[in-house]
């Protein structure tokens, strides 16, 4: 049985995770015959911190001493590290215990020379509702630095018994391409490259057939915005018994993405059915044994979803919405105003940047939407849509909502340009535009207004929907700035076009159906070299946009 559901409306994340451990104790666990991480880790190092149970003795796996040559790695998901040139992330998943996993990598297929050790970080979850079964997972990860910026790179991964240089397995090799280098010369201009993104994708016809057209855009790297599988189906950050914890959802999706995250950076951000109270105090210990994420955010271990990496003339940033979500507040407040601080910061220094012409932010709950199911998120707006306004963000992409919806440029909560399909924006003057891109595979949800999309325009003039505000309560509204409204599977891709100093770089993001239908595009202007006064005090008195 897992947590009660008004009892878990009205615990936090880390009570909730308390309650889960003292129901399933030891002793409950020895009696069904529960194989623990301690048990099962025998093939490396275990992952350390609050993420997973403690070890404990028990019965020998069945497993051990499995002949190798039987397991067959599966799950490759690729990220970057803090410095796309020269980190990278690997990651994948065996079925079953191994000994002595391991990576290969080189310039070339027939040259895998660099051989290092993997780390297993495996998990153990318990039969959190009556009908389930406990369940053993094991996420292996390699760290690889000082790589060569700009280079392809051929990779298998292996274990004992089963090695990817051998003629047996030398087809399960893939591929990943380091970023160009930070130094950056003005005379020399970045070559234009594309990246996509969506949310809410779990596992299903649908989202595998967003991930096949993803993979045609040969993008450097994706951004999920959250709610990335949905093993936890409530969504609150509790195992209720109405909505049952499965685990093995997370085989089935990164089986699912196998086939791009592969070879594509798959960079997420968490979202309300990422938080998964079994594991840990913060919901993300479950998320930190299959996902190997940059650390360079304000507290890894509270917040582990915030971080953010450059690639050529883009800054991106990910961020945690639950630490400021009125409408789901499992782990509201649980970085106590770090992330927002730190967020500030680094919206500071990358307007500094003369380097960066264009700042993506990522995270899950909208923060301007009309959706019927969850419209937007008042706590978004009070905490960071006054710092993506005096910063001048460029792109804001969210899930949550499964639709696609974009709005017009926004100050203030206002209108402050219209920007129809085709149209051009320069946040710095006009705006920042949002987008929600949460129809990437799960059900999708709907409008109270009619759906407006390029070749199908049914502009409304005004939109009554609302958000959500402090203490969860819905506040009503009638607004002006939903643009497009597309209820559909779809995603977006963006294709970026630096320019020389003095120039204007270009960001043209185009959202596609899963069939490839293209049903929005706009183009983000921004001129090289204009970015935030660096004499801009702590306060951001005394600053302003220069040249």
């Amino acid at each position: 049985m897992g947590v009660p559901e008004k009892l878990a409306d009205r615990m936090s994340m880390a009570e909730q995770h308390e309650y889960l451990r003292s129901r399933f104790s030891r002793r409950r666990m020895l009696r069904t015959g529960a194989i623990t991480v301690g048990a099962l880790a025998v093939g490396g190092s275990l992952g350390t911190g609050s993420a997973s149970a403690a070890p404990q003795p028990a019965p020998v796996s069945t497993t051990d001493g499995i002949d190798g040559s039987l397991v067959a790695p599966i799950g490759r998901h690729l990220s970057f590290g803090p410095e796309p040139d020269t980190q990278f992330r690997i990651s994948w998943q065996v079925p079953a215990p191994v000994k002595k996993p391991f990576l290969r990598f080189g310039k070339q297929p027939w040259d895998l020379s660099h051989k290092v050790a993997a780390e297993v970080r495996a998990l153990h979850t318990p039969a959190l509702v009556q009908t389930g079964a406990p369940v053993d997972q094991y996420y292996l990860h390699v760290a690889l630095e000082d790589l060569q910026p700009d280079t392809t790179y051929y990779y298998g991964v292996g274990h004992q018994g089963f090695d990817p240089a051998s003629q047996q397995a030398v087809s399960t090799l893939s591929t990943f391409r380091t970023a160009p280098a930070r130094e950056h010369m003005w005379g020399k201009v970045y070559e234009p490259f594309t990246f996509t993104a969506f949310g809410d994708q779990g596992v299903s016809a649908h989202a595998a057939g967003n991930d096949h057209i993803i993979l045609a855009q040969n993008p450097a790297f994706h951004l999920h915005a959250g709610d990335i599988c949905y093993a936890d189906a409530a969504g609150a950050g509790q195992d209720s018994d109405k909505a049952a914890f499965n685990a093995t959802t997370w085989d089935a999706f990164l089986a699912q993405t196998e086939t791009v995250a592969s070879k594509v950076p798959w960079m997420v951000s968490y979202g309300n059915h990422d938080m998964e109270a079994w594991y840990s105090a913060n919901g993300y210990g479950g998320e930190n044994h299959r996902f190997f994420l940059p650390d360079n955010g304000p507290d890894p271990r509270t917040v582990p979803g915030v971080y953010s990496f450059r690639y050529k003339n883009v800054g991106v940033i990910s961020l945690d919405a639950n630490d400021v979500s009125y409408e789901i507040p499992a782990n509201l407040g649980i970085s106590a105003g770090k992330q927002t601080k730190w967020l500030e910061r680094r919206l500071k220094d990358l307007r500094s940047d003369e380097t960066i012409d264009f700042i993506v932010i990522f995270f899950h709950h909208c923060a301007f939407s009309t959706t019927h199911q969850h419209a937007s998120e008042g706590g978004v707006r009070e905490a960071w849509v006054p710092l993506f306004e005096k910063y001048r963000v460029d792109l804001v992409i969210n899930g949550h909502n499964h639709v696609y919806e974009r709005t017009d440029a926004i100050l203030g909560n206002k209108v402050s340009k219209a920007v129809p399909s085709g149209a051009t924006v320069e946040p710095a003057k006009d705006g920042v535009v949002y987008v929600t891109a949460g129809a990437a595979g799960r059900s999708l949800y709907s409008f109270d207004a009619p759906d407006t999309y390029e070749g199908h325009e049914n502009h409304q003039d005004s939109v009554n929907t609302y958000h959500f505000a402090q203490g969860g309560v819905k506040v009503t509204e009638t607004v002006e700035w939903s643009r497009v409204r597309y209820t559909g599977y779809s995603f977006i891709k963006v294709d970026v076009t630096p320019a020389h100093l003095g120039r204007k770089s270009e960001m043209k993001v185009t959202a596609l159906a899963e069939n490839g239908t293209q049903v929005d595009h706009y183009t983000i202007l921004r001129k090289v070299g204009e970015g935030w006064d660096s004499k801009t005090d702590d306060d951001g008195e005394g600053g302003g946009w220069g040249w």
